[in-house]
């Protein structure tokens, strides 16, 4: 399994006020999330009118389909009119059945009330 995350830093054409920014930024975010089935949220310079940064996560089950999810989702941030993409910065972890040595598992609650 791979986890991917990718950030882009965003230029937004023109915006004079936060609600402006919002009517552009919240259709681009809920479109990556429809269109490619990703984890999406505008993740910084949040008090910025004309900058933004989103952020975009994956998962599939190779290192190529995930990198085509996020390549994708560039090519579609890339081509939005009015916006610049100023900076994009990815990440791939890959998972292995062996688990790092500090990995805990989660406490279970074997007195639940379901049991």
């Amino acid at each position: 399994m791979f986890t991917a995350t990718m950030w882009c830093d965003i230029q937004l054409g023109d915006v004079g006020s936060l609600k402006m920014k919002r009517s552009v930024v919240r259709p681009i975010v809920a479109e990556l999330r429809r269109r490619y089935d990703v984890a999406a949220a505008e993740v910084g310079a949040h008090d910025l009118h004309r900058r933004t940064e989103i952020g975009v996560a994956a998962v599939a089950s190779t290192a190529g389909q995930v990198g085509d999810v996020l390549d994708a989702c560039e090519r579609f941030v890339a081509a939005r009119p009015g916006i610049v993409l100023l900076a994009v910065r990815r990440q791939l972890l890959a998972h292995t059945d062996d688990p790092p040595a500090t990995t805990t598992d989660w406490p279970r609650d074997e007195d639940s009330a379901d049991g």
